[in-house]
């Protein structure tokens, strides 16, 4: 059984995934007060560039004043690049194709720290480690938080102890992976671990929610993160897709109420209350 913590004392927290923009935020937010679910973290899959400087700085704003880290994914990718790897193997997806790519990655967290963001999705390790290296000279925060993507699975201890050495401070797990596995990896890192146990399709598909309290009690510190199955891809989203992804948002959360209520049922010794902490300088800066 794992004895790691959260800096509140909190053995988990709850993650929404796919969350756009600030209408999808806003809606997130609403059901989860409707529903009483503690909502710790929303992350973004569309990317800093299919933003902007308005839906960002209010993203900061809403997740601020609830709380709530909002984590952005960084691009561009291999997956809508002009290259032709990730057209057959899913593999290349989340890479940053040259030093072009790089720097564009880097380019990105610029800008949404200037607006607020202080949390990004990392999907290519040489973006990881230079983000890291950056971080740790002082160019960056220090408050910075560098998520990992599910497209840069971890699924091994050695993995995980590597993302965490080159600046990750929580890590996407593969979606596979059993609480046993799980618990291997924790052993390796202190870094919190990302772990869908409901798995989009192109994931994998999984639904966890019986596997959720020995997640818990192996893997803790972990984000109990509810993505859909049977649910439409809407990257990149925008105002075509805003009513979708609207109504996904607001289905995430119900699949969380459904998550928490299995572990009061089950694993009465694992609830916990929301806690009075909130994630680190999430701030607005000042003009």
């Amino acid at each position: 059984m794992s004895e790691a913590r959260f800096a509140d004392g909190l053995r988990y927290r709850i993650e929404i995934p796919s969350v756009e923009g600030p209408r999808v935020l806003e809606a997130v937010l609403d059901e989860a007060a409707t529903r009483s679910v503690p909502v710790r973290r929303v992350s973004q899959g569309s990317g800093v560039m299919m933003l902007t400087d308005a839906e960002i700085r209010e993203l900061a704003v809403l997740g601020a004043e609830a709380g709530v880290e909002v984590s952005l994914f960084l691009g561009p990718r291999g997956a809508w690049d002009t290259g032709g790897q990730a057209l057959v193997t899913a593999a290349a997806g989340g890479v940053a194709r040259g030093g072009s790519g790089v720097e564009a990655c880097l380019a990105e967290v610029e800008r949404g720290l200037s607006l607020g963001i202080r949390s990004f999705l990392v999907a290519d390790l040489g973006v990881l480690k230079t983000l890291g290296e950056r971080r740790r000279s002082g160019e960056l925060p220090a408050s910075l938080v560098l998520k990992t993507s599910v497209l840069l699975p971890c699924a091994n201890p050695a993995s995980a102890r590597a993302l965490e050495d080159l600046g990750a401070t929580t890590i996407n797990v593969a979606t596979d992976l059993t609480p046993a596995e799980l618990g291997e990896l924790r052993g390796a890192c202190s870094a919190p671990l990302d772990v869908y146990v409901e798995v989009p399709d192109d994931q994998g598909g999984f639904v966890r929610y019986y596997e959720v309290p020995e997640v818990v009690r192996r893997a803790a510190p972990v984000y109990v993160k509810l993505g859909l199955r049977n649910a439409p891809n809407i990257y990149p989203s925008g105002l075509h897709l805003e009513d979708l992804a609207v109504k996904l948002g607001r289905e995430r959360v119900r699949r969380a109420e459904l998550v928490l209520r299995l572990l009061r049922e089950r694993a009465p010794d694992l609830v916990e209350g929301r806690g009075d902490d909130r994630p680190p300088d999430l701030g607005i800066p000042e003009p």
